[in-house]
């Protein structure tokens, strides 16, 4: 059997480089740019997720595949639809969180992250199309998050801590941009004081005697 040689891949993705500048070129399609790269990241997203499918213990696979085909997703987005393309994208890396934590729900830290990139996305689509403040929705996504952590199935030993500043969060946002703002320039200290001093509680009544 020949051996398989890389230049093939090379030629093939030269070929089909100038294939669509050259349709873009004569008006038959636009964008081949984002054409050509928005089928580079397919390919390399389904590579990665055939990796994931094949044998569940490539979890890690989970975030090139799903970050990739976000911005495969990204790229074929028409120009009307612009504005979401911080939604797909952040949301691919979202995705590939959330399969990280549902193939193996000890693996809670993946919550997080997942959360945390989802309301990224959410906020910065928001912020494109309508032009709306969005800081008090960011904050209200990493409230969600926390509580996310402290009650989703999975190892919830040590994890109640997160229902701390996921309330603290959610009151955070819930009273940006409200007469009450002003409330928030202590919150945050809250947060750090009940979170810190939960720790250290934890510490002390979890030491062995003698």
């Amino acid at each position: 059997m020949r051996r398989f040689d890389p230049r093939l891949i090379l030629g093939g993705l030269l070929v089909l480089g100038g294939l669509l500048s050259l349709l873009d070129a004569l008006g038959v399609i636009t964008n081949g740019g984002d054409i050509f790269w928005g089928l580079l990241f397919v390919a390399g997203g389904l590579f990665f997720l055939y990796m994931l499918i094949n044998n569940r213990e490539n979890w890690w696979a989970a975030f090139p595949a799903f970050t990739l085909l976000g911005l495969a997703v990204a790229s074929f987005l028409p120009d009307s639809l612009e504005a979401f393309d911080g939604l797909v994208f952040f949301g691919g890396i979202s995705l590939g969180f959330w399969w990280v934590y549902f193939t193996g729900s000890e693996r809670w830290w993946a919550i997080i992250p997942a959360g945390v990139m989802l309301t990224l996305g959410v906020v910065a689509s928001l912020d494109d199309v309508t032009g709306i403040e969005t800081g008090g929705l960011f904050f209200l996504g990493l409230g969600l998050t926390f509580l996310l952590v402290a009650i989703l199935p999975g190892d919830r030993t040590g994890r109640t801590w997160a229902l701390i500043p996921g309330v603290v969060l959610l009151l955070f946002g819930a009273l940006l941009g409200t007469p009450f703002q002003g409330i928030t320039e202590y919150l945050w200290p809250a947060v750090l004081i009940l979170v810190g001093g939960y720790f250290v509680l934890r510490f002390f009544t979890n030491r062995s005697p003698g």
